[in-house]
């Protein structure tokens, strides 16, 4: 069907934007945005380029702009705007496809087809992209694909490893910035769930900081060590599975009592799933679970 046939009743146009029928009407009426057509019984039919102008303004509007300033700015450069979205979505649709490709590949032991899509990930997308929003969320598939026993503990370790490689390979290969502070980077006592603290020492390395990542759970003793012959000013610990945060949060009070200049972050899923007490007691070493507030956390604390 034609992008200038009806298509939608208001009905239907109502359910896909989320928003009421009685709101699309009075819509129509103060900003005539859009002219639905007419079908023979006098109901609107709705585009799919109505459709598409309609998600582009609600976009906006859920973002903090008035529908009057959405429709203002909509109407200054229409055209422009729709394209630049719709190459935005394309974008979207394409690395969410690729993603599951490669977790396809994974789940197939196809380490040469890993590699290649690996190769065109990074070739279409920026580091900071595939890091959060393609491999930090094919991690979260595959652990909650894993916790589910949808897969083996085989298919895991392989798609775990075949990560942890090709992030390496990134993570030694940045320069760094002598000026920057010293980091060390160690999951929490008991922790073999490596790969996002991986990724978040891959976002510091790419910043400048010199980094010193241990991996997975080291001998309780040998973490002071480390911090006497290094003197870090930042400590990034993870933990993933519950069992193993409240021996991850002991090490926290204990460290910060006996190295109170360092700055001690704390991320991974189960300190996200952390009750808000907790999360309360804990707030100054809480690095958050996004770009952003793995930033403002590290600028805070620079200052």
């Amino acid at each position: 069907m034609a992008n200038n046939e009806g298509k939608y009743n208001i009905k239907a146009a109502s359910k896909i934007l989320g928003i009421q029928p009685g709101t699309l009407r009075a819509w129509e009426r103060r900003y005539q945005i859009i002219a639905p057509v007419r079908n023979e019984s006098g109901h609107r039919l709705y585009t799919e380029e109505h459709i598409r102008i309609l998600k582009w303004l609600m976009q906006k509007v859920n973002k903090g702009f008035t529908i009057s300033q959405a429709v203002s700015l909509f109407e200054k450069n229409n055209q422009a705007l729709l394209e630049t979205e719709q190459m935005h979505t394309d974008q979207e649709d394409m690395s969410t496809d690729l993603l599951n490709q490669l977790l396809e590949a994974l789940l197939e032991f196809n380490e040469g087809q890993a590699h290649e899509l690996m190769d065109k990930i990074f070739s279409l997308y920026s580091v900071e992209k595939v890091l959060i929003d393609i491999l930090g969320t094919l991690l979260v598939k595959i652990g909650d694909m894993w916790e589910n026993d949808e897969i083996s503990s085989a298919h895991e370790h392989f798609a775990s490893a075949f990560l942890r490689s090709r992030i390496g390979m990134i993570l030694h290969g940045l320069p760094v910035n002598g000026f920057l502070p010293k980091t060390v980077s160690v999951c929490g006592p008991g922790e073999w769930h490596e790969l996002g603290l991986l990724i978040y020492t891959l976002f510091v390395r790419r910043k400048g900081f010199e980094t010193i990542y241990l991996g997975t759970s080291i001998a309780d003793d040998d973490i002071h060590i480390v911090l006497k012959e290094i003197k870090p000013k930042f400590l990034f610990l993870s933990c993933t599975l519950s069992i193993n945060l409240p021996k991850t949060l002991e090490m926290v009070t204990v460290l910060k009592q006996q190295y109170p200049e360092l700055s001690i972050g704390l991320g991974g899923t189960a300190v996200d799933k952390m009750p808000e007490s907790k999360k309360r007691e804990y707030h100054d070493h809480l690095i958050g679970s996004t770009m952003k507030d793995w930033e403002d956390w590290l600028r805070h604390r620079m200052n």
